[in-house]
């Protein structure tokens, strides 16, 4: 089975509701981020894509993930960024997140100005163009139920 068939089968788990929100979100981070691999974990908690300029998690600097009632944006060294409108959750030493209540979230100027960051701050740099294929790096045995009790 190739990665995007495996993608999909990841997703169907979810609502019919979280399931779109899981597609649509990928759509605009590929068309925002058209040169990124994307790395995928099926993990315990969550279904987490990533978005980086290789096949390394290190490379990371966006991920998506994916939980029974809602999606997230994940900001890998999000703890660096300034952050005025204090959009960024979390209190980890290097992630934050913002909860993507609706997808008009991606398009908010705060949230534009904190990817904008975080991609001048890539090491190394995420292509502008070149479109990377999406990886399958794992799977979890045994996982979260991905529907709401």
């Amino acid at each position: 089975m190739d990665a995007e068939a495996q993608l999909e089968g990841f997703i169907a788990k979810y609502s019919d509701a979280v399931a779109a929100q899981i597609r649509a979100a990928r759509a605009r981070m590929r068309e925002r981020l058209p040169g990124a691999t994307e790395l995928v974990y099926d993990n315990y908690n969550a279904l987490a894509i990533g978005y980086g300029a290789n096949d390394k998690i290190g490379g990371l600097v966006f991920s998506i993930a994916a939980y029974p009632r809602w999606v997230s944006l994940f900001f890998a060294r999000g703890a660096a960024l300034d952050d005025p409108a204090g959009r960024l959750k979390g209190e980890g030493s290097q992630v934050r997140h913002i909860v993507l209540t609706d997808l008009a979230v991606l398009d908010e100027p705060e949230v534009r100005a904190l990817m904008d960051q975080a991609l001048a701050r890539a090491q190394p740099p995420i292509a502008a163009s070149g479109g990377g294929a999406a990886i399958i790096k794992s799977v979890s045995a045994r996982q979260r139920p991905r529907r709401p009790a």
